[in-house]
């Protein structure tokens, strides 16, 4: 009985099949079937470049955050110069982010964050005393859009 229905069925394939060729030409299918490759790559470059942006994105969010941490460091040494450079670095390696970036809202996010590290930055240079939890706000929001 097994044998009867796999023939049955190896049969009807090779009729539809057959049906299905001399209904439609052969450079027909040949376009059909050129057009879905070229859509399957063209979806897999798309989704291969997206990746890529994404993951350097996150790259640069956490050089950002290594950045800051050292910012908060040299503070805590007193170090007020190393702490501006390294603050420095957190703004440039942001503004290469927000390069890379396509949604406005995170690209809003990062200006506000540029803003607000440059805001810190200038307080060093003038030599007013910073709160350390200023740092760890930044920090915690440079967490937060690494996490998005």
């Amino acid at each position: 009985m097994l044998k009867f229905l796999g023939l049955l069925l190896v049969l009807t394939a090779t009729f539809a099949t057959g049906f299905y060729l001399g209904r439609h030409s052969i450079g027909e299918l040949t376009k059909t079937v050129t057009d879905t490759i070229t859509d399957l790559s063209r979806n897999v470059v798309d989704t291969t470049v997206g990746l890529e942006r994404t993951l350097r994105g996150r790259q640069s969010l956490v050089e950002v955050k290594a950045q800051v941490i050292q910012a908060k460091s040299d503070m805590l040494d007193h170090n007020f110069g190393s702490a501006t450079k390294a603050l420095n670095q957190a703004v440039t390696d942001l503004e290469q982010t927000k390069q890379i970036e396509k949604v406005a809202e995170r690209t809003t996010q990062i200006n506000n964050l540029i803003l607000k590290i440059r805001a810190v930055q200038q307080e060093l240079t003038s030599g007013k005393t910073i709160v350390r939890t200023r740092l760890d706000d930044i920090q915690k929001e440079v967490d937060k859009l690494a996490a998005q």
